[in-house]
């Protein structure tokens, strides 16, 4: 069936598996403790929603305006040759932060730094002069987790059909835990503190669109998706540059999103929700807290020693 075909396409974007669940899923479902993030929490919601569908490609367009970053992925990624390898790292480690245990996302945090330590070198200002980077750089650090908090928070309140369980500030209070992980210092930890960071850094006068980012703008804007995913996608990207900042908009030069190019993501949405059903990490994690709760319950028992 065209539905059951659809369905492998887009699982093999999202995790590198067509079919089934992949082996780095289901290992979500052992481990010695509860994770990080509560059954239910802001991370729990937000990550497992389909607007995080729009969110992505929202956060590449935010974290392609740093010229530290933008040289990062321009000299050392392969995101041109292998995409969607790129793209499955990312959700592995966003899922496995989100709902793991804390021993799988320390580890899981832990390998993308290593793959980090040697992402640096220089990259050229407006007036020419040669800046150094390493993607460990504080700036770095901050803004790759200011862009993607900020996008996956304002895709979800656009698109989602319920709010932030806890309200916004615990979504962005919650995943400051993710950024310390990754070593970003003093990560914000409301939604106001998010925006102040944002605006500083904007008015700061770091932030460019060259022609690098225009490079990236233009790739991101039509990946090479497999076909039959391809004509839905420009609803998804639309979808992420309606939730983008005017100024960061402007920036990039991107028009700004019609009200019936809105309905068109929403419908996108829709559909690969009903394609996808349920997601299958919160799944996995439930599985790993039931056993970690019979487990208490067992120790619990008169007579039983833990």
């Amino acid at each position: 069936m065209l539905t059951d075909l659809l369905r492998s396409r887009l699982l093999q974007v999202l995790s590198g598996q067509p079919t089934g669940i992949p082996e780095w899923t289901e290992a979500l479902s052992r481990g010695g403790d509860a994770g990080f993030f509560a059954e239910g929490s802001a991370v729990w919601e937000v990550h497992r929603d389909i607007a995080t569908l729009v969110a992505g490609p929202r956060a590449l367009l935010m974290q392609a305006m740093h010229p530290g970053a933008m040289a990062g992925v321009h000299d050392h990624s392969r995101y041109r040759e292998d995409p969607l390898g790129r793209l499955n790292g990312t959700i592995r480690w966003i899922t496995t932060v989100s709902y793991g245990s804390r021993e799988q996302a320390a580890a899981a945090s832990a390998w993308v730094r290593r793959l980090h330590e040697r992402v640096r070198g220089t990259y050229t200002t407006s007036d020419g002069r040669a800046v150094p980077y390493a993607a460990q750089d504080d700036d770095l650090l901050s803004w790759v987790h200011i862009a993607f908090a900020d996008s996956f928070l304002r895709a979800f309140e656009r698109y989602a059909d319920r709010p932030v369980p806890g309200g916004s500030d615990a979504y962005v209070r919650d995943w400051a835990v993710a950024g310390e992980l990754m070593g970003v210092p003093d990560p914000p930890r409301s939604v106001a503190e998010l925006d102040r960071r944002l605006a500083a850094i904007r008015d700061a006068g770091v932030l460019r669109a060259d022609d690098r980012v225009h490079e990236a703008v233009r790739f991101i804007r039509r990946p090479p998706l497999p076909a039959l995913l391809r004509p839905t996608y420009p609803a998804l990207f639309r979808g992420a540059v309606a939730t983008l900042p005017d100024w960061s908009r402007t920036m990039l030069g991107l028009r700004s999103v019609l009200p019936v190019e809105e309905v068109a993501t929403r419908a996108v949405l829709r559909s690969s929700a009903r394609l996808l059903g349920t997601a299958a990490a919160p799944g996995q994690a439930r599985i790993r807290l039931a056993a970690l709760a019979a487990q208490q319950d067992e120790e619990r028992r008169p007579g039983v020693r833990p």
